[in-house]
């Protein structure tokens, strides 16, 4: 079998999930993989297990390297089952002398697996440990995006593997990022960050601050997630600084569902204003855009435009549940406005206005609800509102250039 070496004595360890099209609400078109790393030094130590339907993958690519039962250190970074799902097993198969993880690891590892035998080695921010000739420095990045999420810094070969952060749910036979498409594993990993990390980013800002002061002499990034940064470090620490400060280029989105077609068509009419003032501009339908893919554009555009007809007295569906999902994902330093027809009552404008209001969202328009269909005189409000807040994210991006 083909082993997977980032350094000399340090393998690729991990399992790919091809299958995989649905992490908690966030699609993966891409499957994933899920990673583990394998040190092999007078402490032979494992990083990370694996989902446990894949923990078969996981054992035959250590047996290629190693009997596992040789293993002396099991470390945890993160307890979420698709990292830990195979702990018990590897317990019992490795039986280590220790079983490292972050205090706020361990009570998760109890709380999942109701273990308080295990021989737990407890570490925090800035403690090492010796595997031999190299060694392991811990930094706590709780909340990154559980309580006990940690990062592992192998400090001779400079390898960080960084648990959820700076990873992609990307499924591919390649382990390195120059091995792909850059632009594929960018975007993978910007839809991560807006699907998962996004509420994170003040922490993220603060953690990524604390990095740089450590001055560590990072040659590579190992994620949980994907593939491994060997060439392109610089640039995806620079993408997560700009994620993190929420940062948006000139762009707006039009994000609607419609019943008869009157909301498509003020959509329409609003995205020919806003690209008459000379920003980008996407149309969003949420009948074929599933909310998570609809959060990677929101990641990186200034205007959130929403719209949707009144359905008894409320939403449509689909933009009531993709509200609540963006809600949690918590999106700052945007502009927002509504819009919508109705036949009767026509509530959906304040109901949206309301929840950009609780996101934090500016509000730049008061909204505009058309009854029934609308006419060309409509449709020019319509244009004309567009223009408007074209014309604010224009003048606000200037700012801040």
């Amino acid at each position: 079998m083909r082993t997977t070496e980032l350094a000399k004595g340090i393998y690729w360890v991990g399992a790919i999930d091809w299958d995989v099209r649905d992490f908690h609400g966030y699609s993966t078109y891409k499957g994933t993989t899920y990673n583990a790393f394998l040190v092999i030094d007078e402490k032979i130590t494992l990083f990370d297990t694996v989902k446990r339907s894949h923990i078969d993958d996981l054992l035959r690519h250590i047996r290629a390297i190693i009997d596992p039962a040789k293993i002396d250190y099991l470390v945890v970074n993160h307890v979420e089952m698709d990292h830990s799902g195979a702990l018990p097993e590897m317990m019992e198969i490795i039986k280590p002398e220790k079983l490292i993880c972050s205090p706020m690891g361990q009570k998760a590892i109890v709380g999942h697996f109701h273990r308080e035998d295990w021989p737990y080695e407890i570490v925090k921010s800035g403690d090492e440990i010796s595997m031999g000739k190299r060694t392991i420095q811990f930094l706590e990045t709780r909340m990154l995006h559980w309580p006990d999420s940690m990062f592992s810094f192998i400090k001779e070969d400079g390898i960080l593997i960084s648990s959820d952060a700076f990873g992609q749910h990307y499924a591919t036979s390649e382990r390195f990022d120059d091995e792909v498409p850059l632009s594929e594993v960018m975007n993978e990993s910007a839809k991560y960050y807006a699907n998962i990390l996004y509420p994170y980013s003040p922490l993220i800002k603060k953690l990524l601050k604390t990095v740089a002061e450590m001055n560590l002499n990072i040659k590579m990034i190992a994620p949980d997630h994907g593939v491994i940064w060997r060439s392109h470090i610089d640039t995806i620490i620079k993408a997560y600084d700009d994620w993190s400060q929420n940062k948006s280029a000139k762009k707006a989105l039009v994000i609607y569902d419609t019943m008869w077609h009157s909301t498509e068509k003020m959509a329409k009419a609003v995205a020919v204003g806003l690209e008459e003032s000379g920003v980008s501009t996407s149309m969003v339908n949420l009948k074929v855009h599933h909310r998570s893919d609809v959060m990677t554009q929101v990641l990186g555009a200034k205007a959130v435009i929403l719209g949707s007809s009144t359905l008894n007295n409320g939403l449509l569906p689909r933009m009531a549940g993709f509200l609540m999902y963006m809600r949690g994902l918590k999106p700052t330093n945007k502009f927002g406005a509504s819009f919508g027809s109705y036949g009767w009552s026509g509530e959906a404008v304040n109901l949206m206005n309301t929840a950009l209001l609780e996101m934090k969202i500016d509000l730049i328009e008061e909204g505009l609800r058309l009854k029934y269909v609308p006419d060309n005189t409509s449709l020019e409000e319509c244009r004309k509102m567009g223009t408007r807040i074209g014309q604010a994210v224009l003048s606000s991006c200037e700012e801040n250039e």
